[in-house]
């Protein structure tokens, strides 16, 4: 943890400054197959046939070390365009050294009652950074990032790693994920195959040259090659390009994960046993989920999810106003920021059961009520994992810029924390809603219980300072539902190609 300069009660006024898939569900069906074999108890050798087949590659400190089954989970998904395995040598580029073509950060929630499938567009212009990466030899090699590039280029160029993707996401969504999955074209093909196909939607004939699909409107039951071209589709589909596609792809997840789902995959001992042998050989996976056991218990959780609150979203874009033939995009910065704080936040793009409203709407009562003026509000700042000198900045700020004059620098906190926190006791709920107000605090990180004394004997509120700390004067509260004009749907719907 940063060091936090020595307590103070006040200082001198602060300096302002800026405020700074393609195969995710196909890999849930493989999940979900595994977890079948194991409770079966399909035998030790079968069991290690498996792991014989699975492959992982290194994260080289990319992630958060793997998912925890206590937390919200965070899986990124990339899907090559290698033209690895047999019959594939008519897609992707014929030289292409395997480049991020499409790429899925998966959210789920800690309570498991909703997920969110992020889509980065290929084309979205990012800054990759340094990439430590380790060789077949065991050494390391750090490889350099490059900035304002492709987001595809994460990956495969000049020997980059999955963990270098992760990285980039890092980087672009301030969100870290758990473990990477990697799949080629081969994935599509072998997984929609072993469940026996999924049923598309098509609002017009397609018939596309470059990606080899040929179907009629209205439904059809694709599987196999079929399959893997209607995925790969663009030029036909919108207005033909990457975005277009992104679009097309969910849809055929959303189909495929109703299929998982249904009665017809999961009572079929067959199908499941297919879909085990699939996807651990087309799928190669970090050094986390290297194991059946990992898989299962990943797919344990995955398993509980309800489609109707699974939702498909893209990262918002526009496009890049430096070229004048637009072929990439850029963040939009009026609503990428909202859409990515609402991941990190574990905020549901959907509406979930009555029972978490009911929680929801406790925590929010929390802010309701009368409020203290400021000058009444005492508080102690503690920094729990924010920038070194973080809590003499808001004490600062709070003193200056608010009136909060009982307030003090109680320097570092005992262990860092993910998010900010007000800790209060029951007589002193109309300081902590002030103090609430002044912040930007949510509900959820008002914490009533004990009053805690400090130095002079006096009760007094203890505000910690997290990780999500953005700044003296910053506000702090989080999105409660997606920005407007944000492209999303939901996996239990139907919906058609256009």
């Amino acid at each position: 943890m940063p060091e936090e300069p020595p307590p103070g009660r006040r200082g001198r006024r602060p300096v302002k400054t800026k405020s700074k898939a393609k195969k995710i569900l196909l890999w849930t069906g493989g999940t979900m197959a595994f977890v079948l074999v194991a409770a079966a108890g399909a035998g030790y050798l079968y069991i290690k046939h498996l792991n014989g087949n699975i492959t992982s590659v290194a994260d080289d400190g990319a992630s958060t070390g793997g998912f925890q089954k206590d937390k919200a989970i965070n899986i990124l998904v990339i899907g090559t365009d290698k033209r690895t395995g047999a019959g594939n040598e008519g897609y992707g580029d014929s030289g292409s050294v395997g480049h991020a073509d499409t790429t899925i950060l998966l959210h789920v929630s800690k309570d498991r009652s909703n997920a969110t499938a992020l889509s980065i567009p290929r084309d979205l212009i990012v800054d990759v950074p340094d990439c430590p990466t380790t060789q077949e030899d065991g050494s390391q090699k750090v490889i350099p990032g490059t900035t304002d590039v492709r987001f595809n280029t994460s990956l495969g160029q000049d020997e980059r790693t999955p963990s270098c993707t992760m990285r980039t996401v890092t980087e672009l969504t301030g969100v870290t994920p758990d473990n990477f999955i990697v799949a080629d074209f081969n994935a599509v093909k072998t997984l929609t195959t072993a469940v026996g196909g999924v049923d598309v939607c098509l609002a017009k004939d397609i018939n596309d040259p470059d990606s080899h699909l040929d179907l009629k409107k209205g439904t059809q039951h694709i599987s196999g090659e079929t399959a893997l071209a209607f995925v790969r589709t663009r030029h036909a589909v919108g207005f033909g390009g990457d975005l277009s596609r992104i679009t097309l792809q969910q849809q055929f997840l959303s189909a495929l994960m109703r299929k998982l789902k249904s009665n017809d995959t999961l009572t079929n001992p067959a199908k499941m046993i297919k879909l085990a042998e699939a996807g651990t050989k087309a799928l190669t996976v970090d050094s986390q989920l290297d194991s059946i056991t990992k898989l299962k218990d990943l797919g344990l959780e995955l398993g509980k999810l309800n489609v109707k609150n699974l939702t498909f979203t893209t990262v918002p874009v526009i496009d890049n106003p430096a070229e004048k033939v637009k072929a990439t995009v850029v963040v939009n910065p009026s609503s990428a920021p909202q859409v990515f704080d609402m991941i990190k936040n574990d905020v549901s793009f959907t509406e979930v059961k009555a029972q978490k409203k009911k929680e929801a709407a406790a925590v929010a009562a929390r802010l309701k009520g009368t409020k203290a003026d400021a000058s009444e509000v005492r508080v102690r700042v503690l920094n729990g994992g924010a920038q070194a000198g973080s809590a003499q900045a808001e004490l600062e700020y709070l003193q200056n810029e608010e009136g909060v004059l009982k307030s003090e620098n109680a320097g570092n906190a005992d262990a860092e924390v993910a998010k900010t926190t007000l800790e209060y006791a029951p007589d002193q709920a109309d300081q902590a809603r002030r103090l609430a107000a002044i912040m930007g605090l949510s509900g959820s990180a008002m914490k009533p219980g004990e009053s805690v004394d400090n130095s002079q004997g006096l009760p007094t509120m203890t505000l910690t300072l997290g990780k999500d700390f953005k700044g003296a004067g910053v506000s702090l509260t989080a999105p409660t539902k997606a920005p407007e004009g944000v492209q999303q749907s939901t996996a239990d719907k139907v919906e058609c190609a256009k």
